[in-house]
């Protein structure tokens, strides 16, 4: 299965009206506004987007709702995964009802899978849908993680057609790249570590800081592809300030804040997380103010 997902992927926040409930109208401002600053694609109720503490009804709405309104300008891509197989192929089903053009699957967290657990989960999975799946291995929240053979393994599926990597492992990166086929892509889940894995032959990235520095995330890149390499790295450094920034506290807080600074609403967010303390506040600015 051949795909084109684009460069820079934008893992998009869930906006919230007052009362925490999510909100249609901020969701297409929101929308507009990522695909007018660089974003190829969004990627929803993923990690960014606050999925574990959205229902599966509201997940399957917003799925459906963004799809409609993106109404195929760029890819969007649903968040699915969950840490029970039986779950989230009943998610996916409902995805598979939408105009959503591929699904990701986050490692399943908390049960810790081993390396046999994480490939029979994806494949099977995998094998009930027909949507292009996007794995996401992302440690720091699962702690579990796939090997390069697993990996590699799983790139063997149909429609098993890329991998977000936030594991900051480049050897490994390296390792996947080398023995996947071309058409397989691989995406950066660091901001920080998208011109690396670029130079060591990666795809791009699903991104969190591309809600604010969209345009310069995607001008990065085509300096890179342009072999415009001391650009490309002078304009990264330049970034790394709000790519830190909007990890300064639990994600999605800080990038929601930085949102709601430049004008662009999408309120707060849900507990277990909080808004920012004015510290945390102070250093988010500094970091958008420098720019």
């Amino acid at each position: 299965m051949n795909v084109s997902f684009g460069e820079v992927l934008t893992a998009m926040v869930t906006p919230f009206d007052a009362r925490g409930e999510v909100d249609l109208e901020k969701t297409k401002r929101l929308v507009d506004y990522l695909i007018e600053n660089g974003s190829d694609g969004l990627v929803v109720t993923g990690t960014t987007g606050e999925s574990p503490t959205l229902s599966d009804q509201e997940k399957a709405f917003f799925y459906d709702k963004v799809a409609e309104y993106v109404g195929g300008r760029v890819p969007v891509i649903a968040g699915t995964g969950m840490n029970d197989t039986g779950a989230t192929i009943r998610l996916t089903k409902e995805a598979e009802k939408t105009n959503v053009d591929a699904i990701m699957l986050v490692n399943p967290y908390y049960n810790k899978p081993n390396q046999q657990g994480l490939y029979e989960h994806y494949k099977t999975v995998a094998t009930q849908t027909k949507l292009p799946v996007i794995l996401y291995d992302v440690p720091g929240r699962t702690v579990v993680s796939m090997t390069a053979d697993t990996v590699v393994n799983l790139s063997e599926i149909e429609n098993i057609v890329a991998i977000k990597d936030a594991s900051g492992d480049l050897d490994r990166i390296a390792e996947i790249i080398e023995r996947t086929s071309d058409d397989f892509l691989l995406y950066s889940g660091d901001d920080s570590l998208t011109l690396p894995i670029k130079a060591l032959g990666g795809d791009g990235v699903i991104s969190v800081a591309s809600h604010v520095i969209g345009k310069e995330m995607k001008q990065m890149i085509e300096l890179y592809n342009q072999g415009k390499v001391t650009e490309a790295a002078k304009l990264h450094r330049k970034l790394l300030p709000i790519m830190k920034g909007v990890f300064i506290a639990p994600s999605p807080s800080p990038v929601k804040a930085a949102l709601n600074m430049k004008g662009v609403d999408v309120g707060g967010v849900r507990l277990p997380l909080v808004p920012l303390n004015s510290q945390e506040q102070e250093v988010l600015e500094n970091a958008l103010n420098s720019f």
